[in-house]
């Protein structure tokens, strides 16, 4: 069973990704304890659960443990284990600190008494810096602006996924250094964000979408091939045959509003629509990429609103070891910095002969 409770309908008044992120409170128990109302997706291919939906689970549980003038600043995260969308997560809560200015939370997401991830939260209090600060903040970047009615498709979950997002070109994509190569996209929470969510939901939604193609940036300024068919070797594809399909029935138009699909895929699919046999290749292929870590700086946090484009920019400063680290910025439209964050993952490609890796 995906849920400690039967999940309840969906709630009409409350936005997609509302309603993919409500959490049960298990106060009969404790009130620092909580779980997913609903069943956590899963993308295809991947190891586990989408991590964007733990993340923001996780900032939403300790978000209802703190006074409403409080509110977060920062989380450090760590993915310690795939997380089983068959399987409920429950989330531990745990006050580290009740300070005038700050306060600090904890919280463990378990699935069968083990931590698949745990994060470090710290809030602050409203108007804490003083009237007279210290501000600057770099400037967003002069960008094409989002086309209304003209959506990505958030592949694979199409119109039925919780956000939206608009891809823009790659700065620097034909460069041969990948460092100063930045991958760039427009998001935003589907619908509408309720009112009674508050400026909470709005930071929970802020959270789940930072995980979108984060690490994967890697993959995409070193220009790596991730869609690979079995039949085009003997080693196994790097993402599921059903999506795999998918992908190959689309037409050239639609493929370019997959994010996360550049030109050389497009070039790909289409050999291996035409029946091309690509197993010689030698061309570096992804064999394995997760998230190790996760960590997330609000600026503003509330003076945004999540349902209203936002642009996000990603570039990463270094790859080695099997590992790779990617930042990540995101301005309102109007703009203004309103989120850092910064990601590591493991980075590994397919071996030719070496299967131990």
């Amino acid at each position: 069973m995906s849920t400690l409770i039967r999940p309840p309908p969906v709630d009409p008044s409350k936005s997609a990704i509302e309603n993919v992120l409500e959490l049960t409170q298990l106060s009969d128990i404790d009130p620092d304890l909580f779980t997913n109302t609903r069943p956590l997706w899963h993308p295809p291919g991947a190891r586990g659960v989408y991590g964007g939906a733990v993340i923001a689970q996780c900032l939403s549980a300790a978000q209802r443990t703190v006074s409403k003038n409080f509110t977060i600043h920062s989380m450090h995260c760590y993915f310690v284990l795939a997380g089983n969308s068959e399987i409920p997560v429950i989330y531990h809560v745990e006050h580290v600190r009740e300070g005038k200015s700050y306060a600090t939370r904890t919280v463990q997401a378990r699935q069968r008494g083990k931590v698949i991830f745990t994060t470090t939260m710290s809030f602050v209090r409203e108007d804490s810096g003083g009237q007279v600060r210290v501000e600057h903040s770099t400037k967003m970047p002069v960008v094409p602006p989002p086309m209304e009615g003209n959506d990505d498709l958030r592949f694979p979950q199409g119109a039925e996924g919780p956000f939206q997002s608009q891809k823009v070109d790659i700065l620097n994509n034909d460069s041969p250094h990948p460092h100063v190569k930045k991958t760039r996209q427009w998001i935003k929470a589907r619908g509408e964000i309720s009112p009674a969510g508050g400026h909470e939901a709005h930071l929970s939604a802020l959270a789940y979408m930072s995980d979108s193609y984060f690490i994967g940036t890697i993959a995409r300024v070193h220009k790596l091939w991730r869609y690979s068919s079995a039949r085009a070797g003997n080693s196994k594809s790097t993402i599921d045959e059903e999506v795999l399909k998918k992908l190959l029935a689309m037409d050239d138009e639609s493929l370019k509003r997959v994010p996360g699909i550049r030109d050389h895929d497009i070039q790909r699919l289409q050999r291996l629509r035409n029946g091309e046999d690509l197993s010689r290749e030698t061309k570096p292929e992804v064999g394995m990429m997760v998230s190790l870590d996760h960590t997330i700086y609000f600026h503003n946090p509330r003076e945004f609103k999540a349902d209203e484009w936002m642009f996000t920019e990603m570039e990463t400063p270094w790859a080695g070891d099997g590992r790779g680290l990617v930042f990540q910025r995101i301005f309102s439209r109007d703009g203004k910095l309103i989120a850092s964050c910064v990601q590591e993952g493991v980075v590994r490609l397919k071996q030719p002969t070496d299967s131990k890796l």
